[in-house]
């Protein structure tokens, strides 16, 4: 990030910048005008693009968007006079990375290089760090490395090509339609159309005509012949999420489709043939709604010819530092956020953490940390309250139903040890008289809790 171009229509500013930044160390160049520029940005390949946005012909907007279109990796900071405040809050709308207001001080432009210059080189470490992920942790667009995920993958490698149904059963926020895309994709049926619905999410009176279609006139505002979604999924895949919410009156449509490869549309008079390959997804168990007459048997068996149950996250624990990277890293880039990293407490909050609503959670709340953060590295209290709480020890402790008072006196003594030092930003002496105990008897606690790290 040492090559700025700095571009404005006064020359006096240009050689007050140029002298400043070479000054500085930078390799400079100027254009007077956005045309100058453009070919400046071919010649001399700037980092930076220092720009004033109000310039006679090409102003700095149009350049921006000029940069953009020759896809420039340039980062672009526009300066402004008083009274184009406004524009130059337009171009970072448009994708520059910040402003700088006429007239400044030196020190102005230099922090500004220097932010955009931490910036960009966080941004090509979380490229990095997303492409050792893909590149290590990665199929499809599942990242895992625990046993039982790896044992999925070859599962789904196995299966892949063939169009027998699978059915992927799993608690809410686990990842089926990945599992599903990824099924799809590998298999032969890779370049054919990927269909899902979401069984519960559309009401019963409408469900059967998405599925199957109609023709016009067979209801009230069927204006159109129309196709289902079987038909768009013809030669593809057809991803039938949360399978148990199917009325049992589609469940029989459903179960002579599979049978007969061929549906009919609503209204219609004559089957159409169908190629598609389902796979059906459930967070139910489809045993108990069968038992409980909720679920078709027949249907069942029908779906159930490849099996593959997803572990809930609090059972592959060893995924979730690997899934807290990822999430930081896509955010960073997504958001424009320029966060480094979790401290060694939140890092253990998360992966202590049950996640009832598994990965979806979990990026749900490593978003909403680096939205809400203070600072470039995510601290315990930047976490939602009911991830701060579920690991307090003495909560723990409490719930486990243990009423042993010596147990649960330590745990509460070693909370309490832990906290007068934190507060005293680790002066002993201090936390002893917060604590009402001497200095000696501090010092005897800490060595029996192995209290090292404050």
């Amino acid at each position: 990030m040492r090559r700025v171009l700095v571009v404005d229509d006064e020359e006096n500013l240009r050689l007050v910048l140029r002298t400043l930044l070479r000054r500085a160390g930078y390799e400079v160049e100027t254009a007077s005008t956005g045309e100058e520029a453009l070919d400046k940005v071919e010649s001399f390949g700037p980092d930076v693009v220092l720009t004033d946005v109000r310039m006679p012909k090409m102003s700095g907007l149009d350049l921006l968007s000029a940069l953009k279109a020759k896809s420039s990796p340039a980062v672009v900071i526009v300066m402004s006079a008083y009274g184009s405040v406004d524009l130059a809050l337009e171009a970072m709308k448009a994708g520059a990375y910040d402003y700088v207001q006429k007239p400044f001080k030196p020190d102005e432009i230099l922090l500004v290089l220097k932010k955009a210059e931490e910036r960009e080189t966080l941004r090509r470490e979380n490229q990095k760090l997303r492409e050792a992920i893909r590149t290590e942790h990665r199929f499809d667009e599942i990242l895992a490395k625990s046993a039982s995920m790896l044992e999925i993958f070859r599962t789904i490698g196995k299966i892949a090509d063939y169009k027998t149904t699978v059915l992927v059963v799993g608690e809410s926020g686990v990842g089926k339609e990945l599992v599903a895309r990824a099924i799809h994709r590998r298999g032969n049926r890779g370049s054919g159309p990927f269909v899902a619905i979401n069984c519960g999410a559309i009401p019963e009176n409408l469900l059967e005509s998405e599925l199957f279609g109609h023709k016009k006139g067979a209801f009230t505002d069927a204006t159109s012949d129309r196709r289902g979604l079987f038909e768009e999924a013809h030669g593809g895949t057809l991803f039938l999420d949360e399978i148990g919410e199917l009325p049992l009156s589609l469940q029989v449509k459903l179960l002579r489709v599979l049978q007969e490869e061929s549906i009919r549309r609503l209204g219609d008079v004559k089957d159409i043939r169908i190629d598609v390959r389902i796979i059906a997804a459930t967070h139910r168990d489809l045993h108990a709604e069968v038992k409980a007459g909720r679920f078709r048997e027949d249907l069942f068996y029908r779906l159930n010819v490849l099996p593959i149950t997803l572990p809930p996250l609090r059972d592959r624990k060893e995924d979730i530092p690997l899934l807290i990277d990822h999430f930081l890293a896509r955010n960073n880039v997504r958001l424009g956020t320029a966060i480094r990293g979790l401290d060694a407490e939140a890092r253990k909050a998360l992966i202590d953490y049950a996640w009832p609503g598994n990965v979806r959670e979990l990026e749900n709340t490593i978003e909403r940390a680096m939205v809400l953060a203070d600072s470039d590295l995510l601290h315990v209290q930047d976490l939602p309250e009911r991830v701060r709480e579920a690991r307090d020890p003495v909560q723990m402790q409490l719930a486990s139903g243990e009423l042993s008072i010596k147990k649960t006196t330590r745990i509460i003594e070693e909370v309490l040890i832990r906290r007068a030092l934190q507060k005293t930003k680790g002066n002993r002496t201090r936390a002893a008289e917060i604590l009402e105990i001497s200095h000696r008897a501090l010092l005897y606690k800490l060595k029996d809790y192995k209290i090292t790290d404050l």
